[in-house]
Parts: structure tokens; sequence; C-alpha cells
């Protein structure tokens, strides 16, 4: 009351209403955003006080009256009243019309009001106040100038004048600071979004050099803040060292990669090669994780092409041979400036909480010290799917093309390694399971035959080598497939034949097999084409003499097998018994029911194929399913649904079910 009287004059019948409609909005801004103000905001009497003290806001009052009469020079009554004098004539001078003065309406930067404020304090105050709370050159003065959003409210320059009233005076006490909704409270006016202050109370905090934080409570400090002492050391990282970071972001990969050139999802692994040399030249695929440098943007000639171009011809002083074994994966150009910064601050706290005895941090500054940390950490996690994005394929249409490099860009969230994984099996970038038809089709088209064979060390080596064969995940998956085709239903159109060694001199197999048979990529032995092989059967087979019975027909219905072979007749002896041939199969197996497909196919390869392509042969093949309802779903029911009963009943008929039906028991 005495500093209204003091400064202003007594208000008329026009005013009295402006100041009762001023009470009214503040209050029910108060009451409609409860949780960003404080408790006593909410109350109708907080609304009277906002009457009393108009055109100050009650808040002022408190900090004056709670915080600065603290302060052994400050005289409660004198000092608010020169303060506030000094406070008016400015916004006055200035032309300000705000419909009340609030904390984040003081101007800190004004010459008498600042003389006032720092009066009472030690003489550091100063260049503190220009640095991190107001003027021209100040850190909020820039963030406001930089982000459009807090310039269009002067957001962040309010929200240090409201820090700066609220904890200039109580450095020293126990409970620093001001709580974020105190910050509120003495800078939003109706009309204005809470959530604009808060943005730029963080913004604030993450630059300036003086404010410190707690949790939800701010204040600035005399001496500059672990955040100063780590942004400085951050600099110094990238001027004396910066291959910190990179050793950094090596350290990360091989976590997240499970080692430098481990085997994980059937791929090798090699990060962040600096030369060819340090890429294996061998038959087994490899991801190549190339290092930050050699990054990757969509303009011709960038970094990553280039290198990668540069691992995939040359190993050592020669040319690589098996060119068709590498895949690589390359960071973002732009999206790796950030992570540099990014690693960089996290290095930065993590020698802060190492020296933190030789820096003699307090309790708070080492709480704060470690909070920062756990944060710059989570920083970097998150930025690794952002920039290790960048999956680089070689392709070749076929002999005569030149390579070309597809680039797949990876948007999901997953981490680095299951991400690339996945793309690469989902693409059949890397191949680690072969049809044998697939095989012959290509060992057809290209060819890979070398005459009527090729062995089977020279096609592994065909397919690690020539970038327009299909890359696969290793010289296993060859011999697989070669297995697999070898006594197929197709035998001759889609099938091969094995054998141990050509013999030249005889013009013949040595060896050779024409049944199912089971390889690896170890195995010495030839592919031969199924036409050789038949041609060699046909020839080889015995001619029986005129008027003979085959095996198996023609036996003597008289004998009842009580013969003992001696002989019957001088120069004659009994054929020896041969053992039974098996007559009929049978088996069952249980199928995986969300891999159905997959796993009838592999028993139609794998079994079916061989019974069904013996001659005179007659397969049935039966699908029993069997599924029980017992859990309750989420709403409380259990069993079939009706609309499901029907879909299945109709599917049923249509796919001409021998037998099919629900039952309640």
């Amino acid at each position: 009351e005495i500093v209204r009287r003091r400064l202003f004059e007594p208000l008329d019948g026009e005013a009295l209403k402006a100041r009762d409609l001023t009470a009214r909005q503040f209050g029910a801004l108060y009451r409609r955003s409860k949780g960003a103000f404080p408790s006593e905001c909410h109350d109708p009497a907080y609304e009277k006080r906002i009457r009393a003290a108009y055109p100050i806001h009650p808040e002022v009052f408190d900090r004056l009256y709670s915080d600065w009469s603290s302060l052994a020079k400050f005289q409660r009554t004198r000092g608010v009243l020169r303060l506030m004098a000094s406070v008016v004539h400015s916004l006055w001078e200035s032309g300000d019309g705000s419909s009340l003065i609030l904390p984040s309406m003081i101007p800190v930067d004004h010459p008498r009001v600042q003389s006032e404020l720092t009066r009472y304090l030690t003489d550091n105050w100063t260049p503190i106040i220009g640095a991190d709370v107001d003027g021209p050159n100040s850190s909020p003065h820039k963030l406001d100038a930089e982000f459009s959003n807090l310039g269009k409210h002067s957001a962040t320059r309010r929200v240090a004048r409201t820090v700066y009233m609220g904890s200039a005076p109580v450095t020293g006490a126990a409970n620093r600071g001001i709580d974020d909704r105190n910050v509120n409270l003495g800078c939003v006016m109706p009309g204005e979004p809470a959530s604009v202050f808060g943005d730029a109370l963080r913004r604030l905090a993450s630059r300036a050099t003086y404010l410190y934080q707690d949790r939800t409570r701010y204040w600035y400090g005399t001496q500059p803040t672990v955040a100063k002492l780590a942004e400085q050391r951050a600099a110094e990282l990238a001027s004396s060292e910066p291959h910190r970071a990179s050793d950094e972001l090596e350290r990360r990969l091989r976590k997240e990669f499970g080692g430098g050139a481990s085997k994980a999802e059937h791929l090798r692994v090699h990060l962040l090669p600096r030369s060819p040399d340090d890429v294996p030249d061998d038959r087994d695929a490899r991801l190549v994780v190339l290092p930050a440098d050699a990054a990757y943007s969509r303009e011709k000639g960038n970094e990553a092409i280039a290198f990668a171009q540069r691992l995939l011809e040359n190993r050592g002083r020669g040319p690589r041979v098996y060119r068709n074994a590498l895949v690589f994966l390359a960071a973002d150009k732009v999206r790796m400036q950030d992570m540099d910064q990014a690693l960089r601050e996290y290095l930065a706290w993590e020698s802060i909480l190492e020296d933190k005895e030789t820096l003699n941090l307090d309790p708070h500054q080492a709480r704060q010290a470690d909070v920062r940390l756990k944060s710059a950490n989570e920083g970097v996690e998150a930025r690794m799917p952002e920039v290790y994005k960048w999956l680089l394929v070689p392709e070749q249409q076929d002999a005569a093309s030149p390579v070309e490099w597809r680039s797949t860009e990876m948007r999901n969230r997953e981490n680095v390694a299951t991400r690339v994984f996945k793309r690469i099996s989902d693409e059949d970038y890397v191949i680690s399971r072969l049809g044998a038809t697939i095989l012959r089709s290509r060992m057809d088209d290209v060819p890979l035959w070398r005459g009527n064979h090729v062995p089977l060390r020279q096609l592994i080596d065909d397919f690690a080598t020539y970038p327009y064969l299909p890359r696969l995940a290793g010289p296993q998956v060859v011999a697989d497939a070669v297995g697999k085709g070898v006594g197929v239903l197709l035998w001759r159109e889609e099938g091969f034949a094995y054998a141990e060694s050509w013999d030249d001199d005889a013009q013949r197999y040595r060896g050779l097999n024409v049944e199912s048979a089971k390889l690896t990529a170890d195995d010495r032995v030839l592919v031969v084409k199924p036409d050789a092989a038949q041609a060699q059967v046909d020839a080889e087979r015995p001619e029986r003499p005129p008027g003979s019975v085959p095996p198996g027909e023609g036996e003597d219905p008289r004998d009842d097998g009580s013969s003992t072979g001696s002989a019957d007749t001088e120069g004659t002896t009994d054929p020896v018994p041969s053992r039974p041939q098996p007559r009929r199969f049978h088996g069952s197996v249980k199928l995986d029911p969300e891999r159905v497909g997959r796993d009838a196919g592999r028993v139609a390869e794998e079994l079916i194929a061989h019974l069904a392509g013996l001659v005179g042969s007659e397969v049935t093949v039966t699908l029993e399913i069997d599924a029980s309802f017992g859990a309750e779903r989420r709403d409380g029911t259990g069993g079939v649904p009706d609309h499901i009963v029907r879909a299945v009943t109709e599917n049923c008929r249509t796919l001409g079910f021998d037998d099919h039906g629900f039952e309640t028991e």
C-alpha cells in the first residue's frame, strides 16, 4: 500500500474496472493451469492480492520482502521504494504497456535498476548480469534471437530476470533457488503458453555459465557452473584430442555388434577399417562399418562410396578376389556432425566426474555432473540409429556391366545391429539358404559349368567373386544347395550329381553319386551335370543274358525257406537270401503355427520330394489341426467368437476338408 501510494496516483472508476478485469484474467489463468503455478495461486484470495497490489504483481513483493529483505543492507520499506521507483520510471520511459509489473518485467540491465539491485550484493554480480541475465550481449538475448518461438515473447530474458530476482540475494541459503512453478508465476501473462517459458528455461540452463539447476529449482551463482566447465572441455577435445570421439564411437559400435570381427546373424562384421588391408579377403560374407570420415551423402562422389569402392577393389597391394562377399554400413554425413558434438559432450562430463575431487565439486555439482553424464549418454545412444542408417550394396547386372551402388536408408528406431541384419536378410542382400533349383538356374544361365562338371570349391569361389551372382553368407550355403539338388524329383532338369573325381584315362567319373547327399564346403568333389551322370549310369549298367529273370522275380514257389544253402548238384549252390526292402513309410511332425509355410516347405523339399520321386510310389500327405482355446480374452469372455467360427467353417468347406468342426468341451 505504501509503495502504491508513493508511486501511483489513486485509481478512478475506469482504472478500477481495468484493475478488476486484470485480476480476474490472471486468476482464471492460474486456476486453468494448476500444474504450472504454485498451489496458493489457485485460491480466490490470490486474486484479491492482485487487486490490492495492482499494478505490481504480488510475486514482486514476495521476492522483495522475503528474499531481498534478508540482506543486511537492504531496508524493507526504503529499499523496496528505491528499487520500484527506478523500475517504474524505466518502464514508463520505454513505453511498456504490460497489464502488471511482474518479476520478468523488471529491466535488470537498466543502469539505475541494476545499480539498485547490485548495491546490496558483492561486486562480481555486475558481469554475471551482462553475461547470463540481461543485456544485448547476454545469453538470454542471444537465445531469443536464435529461436523465433522464444523471441516472440522475449521468453528467455523474462525467465532469466525472474530467476535472478528470486535467487541472487539467497545464493548462500540451504534451499537455494526458485522453483520452476514460481518462474512461471513471475513470467506468464494471460494468453501466453507456459510451455514456451519452460522451454526457454531448459535452453538457458544448458547454455548459461552461472545458472545452476537442481531438479526443478534454478538459481544464479557467482562461480561458473560445471556445465560451462563441460563446454570448455568439449571444445578442448575437438582441438587437442579429436581421436577421443572416434575411439568412443568405435567402443559403442563394438558393443552394438558384439565385437570388432564377431559373427552375428550369419554375417561377419568389421568396424571402422582405415585401409583395404584391414578387411580380410575370403569367401565369408562381411558387413564393413565405415569410419566417420567416410560418411554418406546423396551427392555424387561422396566419401562413403569412394572408400567402399577402394575396399571392394583392393586388398593390400593386389586386387581383391572375393568382391561379392562385402556389404557396407555408412554414417550420415549431416547427422555425424551432431554425433561428434554429442560424443565430446559425453566425454567432457565423464572427465569432470573422474576429476571431481581435483575440481573440489560440492555435492550438488557432483550430482549435477552425474545427471548430465547420464543425459549425454542417452543422447548419444538415441543418435546412433540416426547416424548409421545407410546400407551400401555393390551390384552388377552381368559380367560386362560396371559395378553400381545401391544405397538404402534405414529409418526405424531399432538399435543399429538389429536393424541392419534384418534389412540385409529381408532384402536378400546376403542369402543364408539357397534353393537347388536357383543354383542350377544360375549355373546354366551364366554359365558356371566347366564342361560337364565343375569342382565344388570352384563353384563356391565363383559366388564369392562375381557381384552379378547372389551374395551368399558363406561356402556352406553352396554345399547345402548342391546336396539338396542330388536326387530331387526333377533331377535331370533341376538337380545335380556329384563325383569324387574324373578319370581322364577311363573317361568316367569316380565315385559318381546320384542319390541324396550331405556335403560340406571342404569336400573335394565335382558337381556333375545330370545328363553326363545319367549317360555314365546307363553305360555301366550290367546287361542281363537273354532269358534271364530280373532280380526279385521267378523265385521257386516250392521253396519253403528251409534250404541251408548247401550244393544240390555239382557246381551249383543255393542263392544267398537278399535283405527285404522297405515297402511303406509314415511320419508326423509338429509345425510352428506362426511359420507353417516355411516348415511345410522344408518338409516338402527335404522329405516328400524323395519319396514321390520313386517309381511306383503313392504318397499321401494329410494336414491335421488341433486348436484349444482355454484362456480368457481381455473382455472377460473365453472360447471362439461366432464370426471366427463362421469364417473357419466356410473356409474348411471351400478348401475341401474331409472332417472339421468345433467342440464346446
